[in-house]
């Protein structure tokens, strides 16, 4: 593929995932962009690392669910350690890599994965996310695959780091949401003000070490307050409604 038609087909890609409004599209879109534009690329995915564990964004293939899967597994492979200092990692052969060699010798058995190419798409802590391509072949990937694919990391990193923000902001949402619900199924309960009835909320959270929107989406599915130590009034009984 020439320089022109790269460039003619990233950005109607780019405008096919603009226009995309679901989060799991946008992301699925980006991943199948790096597979039509990258000669050779067999699978791609989206992949966000945490002290915790990991979570595969977005995937043309269930295999590179598994691929994911097994590097957290076994603590070793391309996002365990070496995308973590470098923007770009490069393997030209699984089988035969020294620095992953039970992850590497594994995919290349069990999934017929040779080649694989990986980018850093951004930090956040502790936590980071990852772009990663694989080939059937072996060196599969040269130079100009690596800048094409830096091309497409760009986009995703920022087509990823907006739905993280959206998926942030819809959460938030429908945190105080709910926590509106609560606090107005304590105050018509029990006559309460809505600074008394959010603050009975906020004191449960406390004691009971637990998040205030957890606490309120007890009240909303149960009708009850987690425990007894909150009591608004005498007399409560712990239901609400």
């Amino acid at each position: 593929m020439d320089r022109y038609e790269f460039n003619q087909q990233l950005a109607e890609a780019a405008r096919g995932i603009a226009e995309e409004s679901d989060t799991e599209q946008t992301l699925e879109r980006v991943v199948q962009t790096a597979v039509d534009l990258i000669e050779d690329c067999d699978l791609a995915g989206l992949s966000v690392f945490r002290p915790d564990g990991m979570h595969t964004a977005a995937a043309n293939h269930e295999d590179v669910r598994l691929i994911d899967e097994l590097q957290h597994k076994l603590g070793e492979g391309p996002c365990v350690d070496a995308l973590r200092k470098a923007d770009v990692v490069t393997v030209v052969d699984v089988a035969t890599d020294p620095r992953w060699p039970r992850w590497g010798s594994h995919i290349a058995e069990h999934l017929a994965i040779r080649s694989a190419m990986g980018f850093r798409l951004f930090t956040e802590g502790e936590s980071f996310a990852a772009m990663n391509l694989y080939a059937k072949k072996p060196d599969a990937f040269d130079h100009d695959d690596m800048v094409d694919g830096l091309v497409v990391a760009a986009q995703a990193a920022v087509a990823m780091a907006a739905s993280l923000e959206l998926d942030q902001l819809q959460q938030a949402m429908r945190s105080r949401q709910v926590i509106g619900e609560a606090t107005g199924m304590l105050r018509e309960r029990f006559d309460l003000s809505s600074d008394r009835a959010f603050d009975v909320l906020k004191r449960l959270s406390s004691q009971q070490n637990v998040k205030l929107f957890h606490v309120a989406q007890h009240v909303v599915d149960t009708g009850r307050l987690p425990g007894a130590a909150a009591v608004p009034t005498s007399g409560f009984s712990g239901q609400v409604g």
